[in-house]
C-alpha cells in the first residue's frame, strides 16, 4: 500500500492551470488580465492562507529553478502568485502570524485550510483553500466574467465540476479551490455577514460556510519517471500494488494508470473512503471482515482516503484468509496519523524526507530519498538475503554428509580412513569457509524480481533444495568411492622419514572430492531454491570471492 506524493511522484508541484472569473487558462495569467479585485483576493489568500514556514527559495547556482521548502502543495500555490507577478513574502511581512484571530489547520478531516484574519477599518476576512469540491460545497457566491459577484447556484456548482474540475482531474491534477468570507461590523454586502458581537471562532462548520469562490487551480505533481519500470518489476515479482491517497478519485486514477498501477484491460477497484467504508461496515457501523475480504483483493486504488481508512485497509488484509497463505503486507506512510498503518504492517516504509518524527518511528525501513524504486531494491535485498541462506545451507549440507559417509564407510571397508584429520581441516576451515562466505555475501540480482515470492509458511530446506542436497551427495560419493574402491592407486612416495600417504592420505581422492566441491559451489552461487536449469558459469562469473 503505498502514497502518491512524493513516493510514486516528484513531489515538486506547479500550477499549470487555473479558472478564474469563468476563464480557463492553460498558463499562468497575467495579473492585469484578472480584475483586481479578484487579483488581490486570490494573491492574499494564497500568501496568508499558508503556513509561514513554507516558502520559495533561490537555487543554488545562478539559473536554476527555485527551492520549494515546506508543504509542496502551498509551494507550488505561492509560485503562483510569483507568476502573476507579486511577492507574497512582502504580503506576510504585513500581516505577522501572531496578527492572525484563528488558524484552522488542514488535516485529512477538513481536506481544507482555514485563516481568520483582522481587516483594515474593522471586521474579519475567513480565507480557505482546500480540496475543490468540498470548498465548492460550501461557496454560495462566485465571481463571475469581469469579476461581476454572482449567486452560486446548484446548477453552476454542478457546471464547474464537469466541465472545469474533472477535467483537470483526468490530467491528473490536483485541483485546489481557494475562496473567503468577510465578517463586518458595519452594513454588509450579499456575501458578507454581519455582526454585532464578536463571531463564535469554535464554530468552524459555521465560519466556514457562504463562502466566496476565487478560483480553482489545477496543480502537477508529476510521475517519477523510473516508477512505471520499478511497479512492472514489482508485479513481475508477484507484489501487488495499491495506491493509497487523499487526492481526488480522477486524479488518483490518472496517476495510478500512468504509473502502471492500472491497466487498461484489468478488471480492479477504484474507490472513495466514503464508498469503501460503506462496504466493508455493517448496518451498525462495524468493520466485518467478510465484508473487507470481498473488496480487497480487486482494490488497486483508494482515493480521498484518511489514515484510518490505510490503516482499516491493511489490518483486512493481514486478518483476511482468502489466500492459502497469509498476505505480506508492506506500507508506505510519512504522517503522524500513519503510525498505526506503518506498526501493523509487516514492513513499514517511512519517508526519510518528508516523514515525521512518529511515522519513523513506526516504520522497520526509512526510504531515504522518499523514491518507490528504493522500495525494489529492499525487496531484492530481502529475498538474496533468504537465498544466500538457503545456498550456504545447500552447501554445508552436501558437504557434510559426504565426509561423513566418506569416513564411516572408508573406515569399516579398509580399515583406515581415506581422509587424514590434516586433509579435513583443510576443507573445513579453509575452501569450505571462503566458499561459503562467498555464497552468503553474494549481491542481488534482477533476476530475483523474476519469480513470485516464498510463501510465508514455505520451509528453510525445501523440497527442491532436498533433492539438490541429495543428488549432489550422491554424484560426490560416486566419484570418491569409484577412487577408493576401483581406481589405480598412485604409487607411494616419500617425505622424509614417512609414507606420503600417512601424512595426507590419498592425494587422488582428496583432489577429486576437492574439485566436486567447488563443483557444487558454483552451482550453489547459480540456483538456491530455483528449480530452473542453472547457467553455472555466468553465476560464478559475478562472484569474484568464490573464483578465489
Amino acid at each position: 500500500c503505498s502514497d502518491k506524493t512524493g513516493t510514486l511522484t516528484t513531489n515538486r508541484m506547479t500550477v499549470v492551470q487555473s479558472y478564474i472569473c469563468e476563464k480557463l487558462c492553460m498558463v499562468t495569467p497575467r495579473f492585469s488580465d484578472i480584475p483586481r479585485v479578484v487579483g488581490e483576493a486570490i494573491i492574499d489568500g494564497i500568501a496568508l492562507n499558508s503556513a509561514y514556514t513554507s516558502g520559495l527559495m533561490p537555487g543554488q547556482n545562478p539559473g536554476d529553478p527555485l527551492q520549494q521548502v515546506g508543504n509542496k502543495t502551498e509551494c507550488a500555490l505561492l509560485g503562483f502568485v510569483n507568476g502573476l507577478g507579486k511577492n507574497y513574502q512582502t504580503i506576510r511581512d504585513s500581516h505577522p502570524e501572531d496578527s492572525f484571530t484563528r488558524v484552522y489547520t488542514f488535516n485529512s478531516v477538513r481536506k481544507s485550510m482555514s485563516t481568520v484574519v483582522p481587516k483594515q477599518g474593522g471586521g474579519y476576512r475567513v480565507y480557505s483553500k482546500g480540496a475543490s469540491e468540498i470548498i465548492l460545497k460550501k461557496c454560495s457566491f462566485i465571481y463571475g466574467q469581469d469579476g461581476v459577484l454572482e449567486k452560486f447556484t446548484r446548477d453552476m456548482q454542478e457546471r464547474l465540476l464537469h466541465q472545469v474540475i474533472e477535467p483537470m482531474a483526468c490530467d491528473g491534477l490536483r485541483t485546489i479551490c481557494i475562496a473567503f468570507r468577510d465578517f463586518v461590523p458595519g452594513k454588509a454586502n450579499i456575501n458578507e455577514v454581519h455582526y454585532d458581537n464578536e463571531p463564535n471562532w469554535d464554530d468552524e462548520e459555521n465560519i466556514i460556510s457562504n463562502l466566496t469562490c476565487l478560483c480553482v487551480v489545477g496543480i502537477e505533481d508529476p510521475v517519477r519517471p523510473e516508477v512505471p519500470e520499478a511497479i512492472r518489476k514489482c508485479q513481475r515479482a508477484g507484489i501487488t500494488v495499491r495506491m493509497v491517497t487523499g487526492d481526488n478519485i480522477n486524479t488518483a486514477r490518472s496517476i495510478a494508470t500512468k504509473c502502471g498501477i492500472l491497466r487498461p484491460q484489468d478488471d480492479f477497484l477504484i474507490l472513495e473512503g466514503k464508498e469503501f467504508n460503506r462496504r466493508i461496515r455493517d448496518s451498525n457501523g462495524d468493520i466485518q471482515q467478510h465484508l473487507l475480504d470481498k473488496v480487497w483483493p480487486k482494490l488497486r486504488v483508494l482515493a480521498r482516503s484518511s489514515p484510518t481508512d490505510k490503516y482499516n485497509l491493511v489490518k483486512g488484509i493481514i486478518d483476511s484468509k482468502v489466500s492459502a497463505s497469509r498476505e505480506v503486507v508492506a506500507v508506505t506512510g510519512d504522517g503522524t496519523n500513519d503510525g498505526p498503518a506503518l506498526k501493523k504492517a509487516d514492513v513499514g516504509f517511512a519517508m526519510g524526507i518528508a516523514g515525521t518524527d512518529v511515522a519513523k518511528e513506526a516504520s522497520d525501513i526509512i526510504l531515504t530519498d522518499d523514491n518507490f524504486s528504493s522500495i525494489v531494491k529492499a525487496v531484492m535485498w530481502g529475498r538474496n538475503v533468504y537465498d544466500s541462506i538457503a545456498k550456504f545451507l545447500q552447501f554445508q549440507l552436501t558437504v557434510n554428509v559426504v565426509a561423513v559417509i566418506v569416513a564411516f564407510i572408508g573406515a569399516c571397508a579398509v580399515q583406515d580412513s581415506p581422509l587424514k584429520a590434516v586433509q579435513m581441516l583443510w576443507m573445513n576451515l579453509i575452501m569450505d569457509t571462503l566458499a561459503s562466505l562467498a555464497l552468503a555475501t553474494e549481491m542481488p540480482t534482477p533476476d530475483l524480481l523474476l519469480r513470485k515470492p516464498y510463501g510465508r509458511t514455505k520451509p528453510l530446506i525445501s523440497r527442491t533444495m532436498m533433492k539438490n542436497i541429495l543428488g549432489q551427495a550422491v554424484y560426490q560419493l560416486v566419484i570418491v568411492f569409484g577412487l577408493l574402491f576401483v581406481g589405480r592407486p598412485l604409487p607411494r612416495y616419500r617425505i622424509g622419514a614417512r609414507p606420503a600417504a600417512e601424512l595426507g592420505g590419498d592425494p587422488a581422492l582428496y583432489h577429486h572430492l576437492q574439485r566436486v566441491r567447488l563443483h557444487d559451489a558454483v552451482q550453489r552461487a547459480e540456483c538456491a531454491q530455483d528449480p530452473r536449469p542453472a547457467h553455472i558459469v555466468p553465476g560464478a562469473v559475478h562472484q569474484p570471492d568464490l573464483l578465489l
